[in-house]
């Protein structure tokens, strides 16, 4: 049985931080000492913690790894690598992929391929359609994370617009419904007259008034309105706009809610101020919209209407980036510098380091169910980061790991540094090296 001690670290967990070693014997968290170092324990591996920070893994539950079919721009390989040196031990990956993961037999494919490369854990959601409510009704909730709704038109257009399939979804899915809420016909509407107006030259800073914030609110506003009526699971990704918060009134821990929310890393670091300087890097649907959303986003999360921190991960290339507004893609490359950049607002005393780790960590294993993950606890897998608050780098391509090989934090200094990751037992990421020679599993699920 293989055995790790880490010894003499910070551990914070569920809303507590002290000083103490966790033993990991066989892939799983078997002992959690409090204070002093434990005397007479023969691990084969002891990492000396001294003056760093024991975290649960983070959990991310959006992101898209681009296999297959714009394996150009990632793949399952090169996204999870990279999210493992950002302190991320689990994902969960999203359908627009090409082809659609829409079937069972595409969505298990996705699976093989993470099972043989991935060095994190792995859940994918199954998409939605207008017509492939049998499809979802098939999916197994104890090994499949979700059901993805795109209520607007994003990159691979997917879009369920059909009220009849909505409500099917909504009142018969297994799941819980994830839903990306923009109003297609509203950012339509505005695409046409700022395109009159600009041509195909529109100055970025216009792109939160075509994906504007009537668009966000409408859409989110529709898909609360039919998880009320249905009692549906319903759980809004990437929030943009303080004015959505409205439609989560619901301030209760987030494990009894019925309707939760999220916000993005970039939805809180970025604000329409930044356009000018970052142009398309950071162009994303929906879009970065007033540094008043921003601020109001970090308040939600704060009041706990906000129950989840995640990426949106969605890289592409730096020449698909580098065109004009309309030719540009939307999304950008987050796993390895996300829980970096927050601790970056932490070290701002934007957010309590709690919040960090309830909302990154905790938050996202009980509201999607995950078994055994999530927290620090005995018993539980030994998915965990090492980190320490006091180790300023900066972000050069260098040191970046996407196979897209940018990022939009370059030229940013972080106080923090992530030295390693666990999965599963397993140190797969340590001050820079990875090993490569055990690969995470598939997530399950308690429901």
């Amino acid at each position: 049985m293989y055995s790790l001690l880490i010894k003499n670290i910070t551990i914070v967990n569920e809303d507590t931080q002290f000083t103490g070693s966790v033993l990991i014997q066989n892939g799983k968290i078997e002992k959690i000492y409090a204070g002093e170092e434990p005397q007479n324990i023969d691990a084969q591996k002891i990492i000396n913690g001294e003056g760093k920070f024991l975290f649960p893994g983070i959990i991310d539950d959006q992101v898209h790894f681009r296999e297959p079919g714009l394996t150009h721009k990632g793949e399952i390989y090169t996204e999870a690598k990279a999210a493992v040196a950002g302190g991320i031990t689990s994902f969960m990956e999203m359908p627009n992929t090409k082809p659609q993961t829409t079937t069972q037999e595409v969505l298990e494919e996705k699976y093989k391929i993470a099972a043989e490369k991935s060095l994190a854990n792995y859940s994918f959601y199954i998409g939605a359609t207008n017509d492939n409510i049998e499809e979802i009704k098939r999916t197994d909730p104890r090994k499949v994370c979700g059901v993805k709704v795109f209520m607007g038109s994003s990159t691979g257009n997917m879009l369920v617009d059909n009220e009849e399939a909505l409500s099917k979804i909504f009142s018969e899915s297994p799941l819980l419904i994830a839903t990306h809420c923009e109003d297609e016909e509203t950012i339509i509407k505005n695409t046409a007259k700022y395109k009159e107006e600009y041509g195909e030259d529109l100055p970025l800073k216009y792109h939160p008034f075509i994906r504007s914030e009537e668009a966000c609110f409408k859409s989110s506003s529709l898909a609360v309105e039919l998880a009320k009526k249905y009692n549906s699971r319903l759980h809004i990704l990437h929030l943009s706009t303080a004015k959505e918060l409205e439609l989560l009134d619901d301030k209760r821990p987030s494990k009894e809610k019925r309707i939760t929310a999220e916000v993005c890393v970039h939805h809180l670091w970025f604000s329409d101020q930044d356009y000018e300087k970052y142009g398309t890097r950071i162009k994303w649907n929906p879009a970065i919209k007033t540094d008043k959303d921003r601020l109001g986003l970090i308040e939600g999360l704060k009041s706990n209407k906000i129950d989840v921190i995640a990426t949106d991960h969605a890289p592409h290339t730096f020449e698909e980036k580098s065109n004009t507004y309309f030719k540009a893609p939307s999304g950008g490359p987050l796993v390895q510098h996300s829980l970096v950049a927050m601790l970056e607002l932490y070290h701002q005393d934007k957010i309590s380091l709690n919040d960090v780790i309830n909302k990154m960590c905790h938050t996202p294993a009980e509201i999607f169910q995950v078994k055994d993950r999530g927290f620090i606890r005995e018993g539980y897998c030994a998915d965990l980061t090492i980190v320490d608050l006091s180790s300023p780098w900066t972000v050069k391509d260098e040191n970046t790991y996407y196979k897209c090989k940018w990022s939009p934090f370059q030229g940013v200094t972080f106080n923090s540094k992530i030295t390693h990751t666990i999965v599963n037992g397993n140190i797969v990421f340590d001050n820079g090296k990875f090993d490569e020679s055990t690969k995470g599993q598939r997530l399950q699920f308690d429901r």
